[in-house]
């Protein structure tokens, strides 16, 4: 049984769940504790399905059958409703596979992700998620940017399955060393911070990184926060949830998270 103190975050998820739906939580401490609320529950993964995709990207750029300075000329057929800014730009337009990456990973563009899953291939990911033992989530579907229809497969996700594909970035096993370090790098681009990141200063922070999904009632982020100790590992998925709620439940669940992290650390160096 763990000697760490947990109850911060279990007040946080409970008083969540009586108001908010069902939450799941997989957090992984620099102490080696590890934190579970329904943490091997299938969620709908939204966008943070997009961390495979592009383990996926990189692991073809490894081999030699991609490029970062690969170019993709947009056009008509990948017009994608929901985030981003691709559906707004015209025809013809090109770009290179690391801007795709960039606009996937950094505003969640969902035509740059259908793109990518084109062009790296919806098995190869799947296959890559069951080689990182994500053995409960899948990619069985593209973005629409709407829930899915009856006709079509789902998104899903673990929160487990999504802590441990960060861990291996952090890592360095999930693709190459050079990949993963590129991989964090983008994570580290994402522009909403009202979720992991949300009661971090907002300068001279740590260094932190993450993929947001959110849909009608669900709100999600993955990713890490960079401790004096190590990195933390969080991921969170709200289910049932208004927008605004659920990222705030996972902003509160990161800020005790991360003052668990110190106790433990503390607790783990005392005689």
């Amino acid at each position: 049984m763990s000697a760490v103190d947990f109850s911060a975050i279990t007040d946080i998820i409970t008083h969540a769940e009586q108001n908010a739906g069902v939450i799941g939580a997989a957090i992984l401490f620099p102490s080696g504790e590890r934190f579970g609320h329904n943490a091997d529950r299938r969620f709908v993964a939204t966008s943070t399905v997009k961390i495979p995709i592009m383990i996926e990207l990189f692991h073809q750029i490894d081999s030699g059958k991609r490029s970062l300075s690969e170019t993709y000329t947009l056009q008509d057929k990948d017009r994608a409703q929901g985030s981003g800014v691709m559906l707004h730009l015209h025809a013809g337009m090109e770009f290179t596979i690391r801007d795709l990456v960039y606009l996937m990973i950094s505003i969640s563009d969902n035509m740059a992700t259908n793109v990518l899953i084109d062009i790296v291939g919806m098995p190869q990911v799947n296959a890559t998620m069951r080689h990182l033992e994500m053995h409960r989530s899948c990619l069985g579907r593209k973005m629409r940017g709407r829930a899915r229809l009856n006709d079509e497969q789902e998104n899903w996700a673990t929160p487990n399955d999504y802590a441990t594909a960060i861990a291996a970035l952090l890592n360095h096993t999930a693709a190459s060393p050079e990949s993963c370090r590129q991989m964090i790098d983008m994570l580290e681009k994402q522009q909403n911070g009202r979720r992991i990141a949300r009661h971090l200063p907002a300068e001279n922070g740590p260094r932190w990184g993450s993929k947001t999904g959110s849909l009608s009632g669900v709100i999600n982020d993955v990713g890490f926060i960079e401790t004096d100790h190590g990195p933390l590992i969080l991921s969170i998925y709200c289910e049932h949830a208004d927008p605004h709620r659920g990222e705030a439940i996972i902003g509160e669940i990161s800020r005790a998270a991360m003052q668990v992290a110190s106790s433990a650390m503390k607790h783990k160096a005392a005689p």
